[in-house]
């Protein structure tokens, strides 16, 4: 058994083209030994954004903290806020953008652990 404090996972900028004012954090992983899927928590910092991708597995999201919006496959924009579930499947391009001026826009991602 693992538990963690969020408070106590390094976070590291993401350094990857497309990606702006984004962190990860890395609460659960192969590393762990979890059977299945990783966890990792993203931050993006006010206007910040992840790049526009898709990836051939699916990804579970649940949003945390602020509000931001979701570009999917066909380029529209939909809302996400505090206590949303989002489910991105293979294959499905995504963007992820924090549309605040002041807040961060925090979001946990599952995925299977292999892709972490």
């Amino acid at each position: 058994m693992k538990i963690v404090n969020i408070k106590e996972v390094e976070s590291r900028a993401v350094d990857i083209s497309g990606a702006y004012k984004v962190n990860k954090q890395i609460p659960i992983s192969a590393e762990d030994g979890t059977p299945a899927y990783s966890m990792r928590v993203f931050t993006l910092e006010p206007n910040g954004y992840t790049p526009y991708h898709s990836h051939n597995y699916e990804q579970l999201n649940y949003v945390i903290e602020g509000y931001g919006i979701i570009v999917d496959k066909d380029g529209n924009e939909r809302p996400l806020k505090e206590g949303d579930f989002a489910l991105v499947m293979p294959n499905e391009y995504h963007q992820y953008k924090n549309i605040s001026d002041n807040t961060n826009f925090v979001f946990i991602c599952v995925v299977p652990k292999q892709y972490e």
